[in-house]
């Protein structure tokens, strides 16, 4: 087994076929198509299914594995080459859509001033896929929102921000700056699914007022949450950052003062030690948060707007 074979199946498993996966190595398709047949013989397994496209079941496996090894060679030469103060290489970084929306273009234009040797790839996502993605090594970080619970993982929070009610302006609670949650008891809501970090947050906040929160429908996104409920769907509750401050309408904001603020954080895995472009990717996203977050309205990125959190750098 070596490198180019595991790259051979990756390219197939992003690309789809042996021709396309041949034009993203910048080789021809008869050496694609010798390197998966020499891993199939070596592992006994047949990888890719030939007849009808795509992987088989075992090659899905095989796949999953062979990209975090790939990532790891790559973090290797990261590292290498930035052994002194002129840091290079990639580092895979994972965003919640909200969040990046105002978080990305600061931090990339700051990298590339910092760090213009570093680039960094950014994918879009919901917590609940990119904390497996950083668990599995295929992202090196990612910025989530909190709760999780991986003893595997690095924590370290980042900001708080607000929730509240987001409604069309001909909803029925449209006349209202401000909610009790005891009026919200079974008031039918677009609510995150059922275990997501933020329903947790949502659902510890209406069991501790004696509140029963109703789901209208379960959405998984909070960008889409927000359009829904924008577009007069129904009432949902979203953090402050779901709502981008340029945007205009009839739409109401509602406080409603027993939700707790949302916690994002920053993740990565304790073992191996980040790569050096991640490295300095987090310590640029860190001094950007510092620095702008109180510009977002409803943002809190200072200490004492995370009670009962700490900086977690512990890598035993």
């Amino acid at each position: 087994m070596d490198v180019r074979q595991l790259a051979a199946i990756v390219a197939i498993a992003d690309h789809g076929t042996f021709s396309a996966a041949a034009r993203s190595l910048f080789t021809v398709q008869s050496n694609v198509s010798g390197h998966v047949s020499r891993l199939e013989k070596e592992l006994g397994v047949t990888l890719v299914d030939r007849a009808n496209g795509g992987l088989t079941e075992d090659g899905a496996k095989v796949v999953e594995r062979a990209r975090r090894v790939l990532n790891e060679i790559e973090d290797i030469t990261s590292d290498m080459t930035s052994r002194h103060d002129r840091v290079s290489g990639h580092t895979r970084i994972g965003v919640i859509g909200t969040t990046a929306r105002w978080l990305t273009p600061s931090l990339l234009r700051q990298l590339t001033v910092d760090h213009p040797n570093v680039r960094a790839v950014i994918r879009e996502g919901a917590s609940s896929s990119l904390v497996p993605n950083v668990m599995s090594g295929e992202l090196n970080a990612a910025v989530i929102h909190l709760p999780i619970d991986e003893p595997e993982l690095v924590v370290e929070p980042l900001f708080a921000e607000d929730l509240f009610l987001l409604v069309d302006g001909n909803h029925h609670l449209g006349g209202h700056d401000t909610i009790p949650i005891r009026d919200l008891d079974d008031e039918p809501l677009l609510l995150p699914p059922t275990g997501s970090a933020l329903r947790k947050v949502l659902d510890r906040s209406a069991a501790a007022n004696d509140v029963r929160l109703r789901p209208q429908a379960e959405i998984d996104g909070v960008r889409l949450l927000a359009s829904l409920a924008l577009d007069g769907f129904g009432a949902a509750i979203v953090p402050a950052t779901a709502v981008p401050t340029w945007l205009t309408g009839t739409f109401r904001r509602i406080n409603v003062p027993e939700l707790p603020r949302r916690v994002v954080a920053s993740v990565r895995r304790r073992r191996p030690t980040p790569s050096a472009p991640t490295h300095v990717a987090l310590d640029t996203l860190r001094r950007v948060i510092a620095e702008q977050g109180e510009l977002q309205p409803g943002v809190h990125p200072e200490t004492s707007a995370l009670p009962g959190l700490r900086h977690d750098d512990s890598d035993t």
